[in-house]
């Protein structure tokens, strides 16, 4: 029964092998359960929160996935709207990261709130002076779009499709996947933007507010810029993590070097007003509040300089400059080596505006906050990890998910069950004709 599931032209490990699988990363998302349940019915107060902190771990990965699952929007924007077909062969496993991002950071949110049975209080009294709100509904949105981008990956399963109703409704939906994915990009960047234009108007943490253009700080376009470089650099390291798992070319190399190209572009132009917008702000913004640059950087190990240099330079010019270059792109340690720096950069960026933004003193009598999460926060923080490599792991069995699989990873004989099915095309003719006639 499970052979008859799997897509056809494709070999996948024995089903023993799967369910272990199953079973091994389902055991540490029942513990990421199991710490949400405890959030849930006793409250907030199993995190190490305070009121120095009132945004933590949780918001780091709630904005960290946002990040990197842009590679979605990005990836289907260039595909549908660009015309870069040659993506066609990894928009699929894009939209699936994306999925898996995206409900994520609706389950990251759904706990941090502390009481789940109000969450609906953002959409029915909505405040709309907050930037949140907006977040919010974009966030919901575009969950939407990728579910709708998701479903007629479901409906190419072998089985589904024979089902002549589902067949239409899936070829349909491929039709009008342009204007979805023209929804998603718009969503994505106001989200995105919305997501740094919060922290770029805290006047009162001097470490995170910027000057900008009207009524936008530069957080705002910096946040979207960083997701659309980095996010395409995090799909083409899923994809290959995922390739060095099953031990088999997935992508063709065309693909995944046009997306590092423009990702690396992207990157090297972001890091460039990365650069720009830091100078700015230690050059003037802050001198202007009575504080200098080093006021913001503590001798402590992990809010010291170097991060600074790390976010920038060693994860953001670096990356760029082996990515730009054709030379890089070709050379497979190269890319692993520049694709994570990305992906690490992005995070790194999350993690200082929201983490170090609240742990720098503000007031003369205050020192520096330190922060470390309960296990509690760990846990669900890990839960939307294991459930991604669950859903992935699923989705590539029972999936066509990588349409050039089969001519990548030719395989000389095939189950006699697949040899023996008659092609769902061939069924929905000889159901057609009788009507047409």
């Amino acid at each position: 029964m499970d052979s008859a599931l799997i897509p056809k032209g494709v070999k996948r490990c024995p089903l023993w092998q799967f369910i272990l699988l199953i079973c091994v990363v389902g055991a540490v998302l029942l513990w990421g359960v199991y710490a949400m349940l405890l959030c849930w019915f006793k409250g907030l107060n199993q995190t190490n929160m305070n009121d120095a902190y009132g945004f933590a771990l949780w918001i780091w990965a709630d904005l960290a996935v946002i990040a990197v699952g842009g590679g979605a929007f990005f990836t289907g924007l260039l595909r549908y709207i660009f015309g870069k077909d040659e993506l066609k062969n990894i928009i699929n496993y894009a939209v699936l990261i994306g999925f898996i991002c995206y409900s994520s950071a609706l389950l990251i949110l759904a706990i941090d709130i502390g009481q789940p049975l109000r969450g609906w209080f953002i959409f029915w009294h909505a405040n709309v002076h907050s930037m949140l709100t907006e977040v919010a509904f974009c966030l919901s949105c575009y969950f939407g779009v990728l579910t709708i981008e998701y479903i007629p990956l479901i409906l190419e399963n072998r089985q589904i499709d024979r089902v002549p109703f589902f067949h239409h409704l899936g070829h349909n939906m491929h039709e009008m996947m342009a204007v979805f994915a023209a929804t998603g990009a718009f969503l994505s960047f106001f989200h995105q933007g919305s997501l740094g234009g919060v922290a770029g108007v805290l006047f009162g943490r001097p470490f995170a507010f910027r000057e900008g253009i009207l009524i936008w700080p530069w957080t705002f376009f910096l946040f979207t810029w960083s997701a659309a470089a980095c996010g395409p650099c995090f799909t083409i390291l899923i994809t290959k993590i995922t390739e060095t798992v099953t031990r088999k070319k997935l992508v063709k190399d065309s693909a995944i070097e046009l997306l590092a190209k423009i990702s690396g572009w992207m990157l090297l132009t972001y890091s460039i007003a990365k650069t720009a917008d830091t100078w700015y702000w230690a050059t003037v913004t802050a001198p202007s509040m009575g504080q200098t640059l080093m006021d913001f950087y503590s001798n402590n190990p992990l809010y010291g300089i170097w991060i600074l240099i790390l976010e920038i330079v060693i994860c953001g010019f670096v990356p760029a400059a082996i990515l730009i270059t054709k030379k890089g792109r070709k050379n497979s340690l190269a890319l692993w080596i520049a694709i994570t720096l990305a992906t690490i950069g992005v995070c790194i960026n999350r993690w200082v505006m929201v983490l170090q933004v609240m742990a720098v003193p503000v007031l003369t009598f205050e020192s520096w906050f330190m922060y470390f999460p309960s296990w509690q926060e760990i846990a669900t923080t890990i839960l939307p990890v294991a459930y991604g490599v669950i859903l992935i792991a699923i989705s590539y069995r029972y999936l066509p998910v990588f349409p050039n699989e089969p001519e990548l990873n030719p395989i000389e004989t095939l189950p006699a069950e697949e040899e023996e099915a008659v092609e769902p095309s061939v069924e929905l003719e000889q159901e057609l004709k009788p009507a047409e006639a």
